[in-house]
């Protein structure tokens, strides 16, 4: 199976982003091809045979990276999977390319697999980067229902099928759009613990955006995809969920301000999941109301 990646870029980090590359290029098996997205902003110097784009300006994290799913053909077809690496990330093994094969020669409706992010220096495994509700264990793969934007593979069938990232979404949860209209066209997600993805520890609260984005891009989640019944119930829960962490005033006044955007902004197509697959992700341990 032919393997590509996607890289988006600021610039900002040249060094990272070429000891990611340096880690792409020791992956076993025939080689990685790669494109790195300058996401409104020149690409610094890459090695030979790295394809690279230069957007005139920032388009978001699904925006740059559709032009890169691009790069390989429309939606990508110019091969079978597709990584996407943080440019500040690494390839923790030769093996990840390979592995990702095997995981998709072997089970023809597993449609995307989430890697396991881990700090380079203490090897820990932040919850929020177990994309399951049961996270205490990082070790353990399992089906899940998401995945991890800057450290995963998709097979590139399911965009052909549903797509690619929500472009207006800009950042914050247009992986789980993604997800979302994966499974409900009956595609399986895996977290594969073996597959590892070193990243430095930190918190999502530092992009200056988060909160608004964050609220404003849940609720174009649920008016995209859920049944109409689950929009409340979903809203009301990720409500309940941000009081009672208690941000500070300027985060929740942020937040509520992206939860009213969300209502009065048009979010794209609206295409409500199968009952069925609400039943699905219950299953899995993850309903669409958290």
């Amino acid at each position: 199976m032919k393997v590509g990646a996607v890289i988006i870029t600021m610039g900002n980090r040249p060094e990272e982003l070429r000891a990611l590359l340096d880690s792409v290029a020791k992956q076993d098996g025939d080689p990685v091809q790669v494109v790195v997205v300058g996401n409104g902003s020149p690409v610094p110097e890459v090695p030979e045979g790295v394809r690279t784009v230069e957007l005139p300006e920032n388009l978001g994290i699904p925006g740059g990276r559709n032009v890169g799913i691009e790069a390989f053909g429309p939606g990508g077809r110019d091969v079978d999977i597709l990584l996407f690496l943080d440019d500040d990330g690494l390839l923790a093994g030769h093996d990840t390319a390979e592995l990702c094969r095997q995981a998709f020669a072997a089970d023809p409706a597993l449609g995307i697999v989430s890697f396991r992010i881990a700090d380079p220096e203490t090897g820990v495994t932040q919850r929020r980067h177990v994309p399951r509700l049961r996270a205490s264990d990082p070790m353990r793969s399992s089906r899940v229902t998401t995945f991890l934007g800057g450290a995963n593979a998709v097979r590139t069938e399911v965009f052909a099928q549903v797509g690619g990232l929500p472009d207006e979404f800009f950042y914050a949860h247009e992986e789980t759009d993604l997800a979302w209209r994966a499974l409900d066209a009956g595609w399986l997600i895996d977290y594969r613990s073996d597959m590892v993805l070193y990243h430095p520890t930190t918190a999502p609260s530092r992009h200056a955006v988060y909160h608004r984005m964050v609220a404003r891009n849940r609720v174009w989640l649920a008016r995209r995809n859920l049944p109409v019944l689950l929009v409340p119930a979903y809203l009301g829960v990720w409500m309940l969920l941000t009081l009672l962490r208690r941000p500070s005033r300027s985060a929740l006044k942020a937040w509520f301000g992206g939860f009213r955007e969300g209502w009065a902004t048009p979010c794209g197509p609206r295409r409500p999941m199968k009952w069925r697959t609400v039943w699905r992700l219950t299953r899995l341990g993850r309903p669409p109301v958290i």
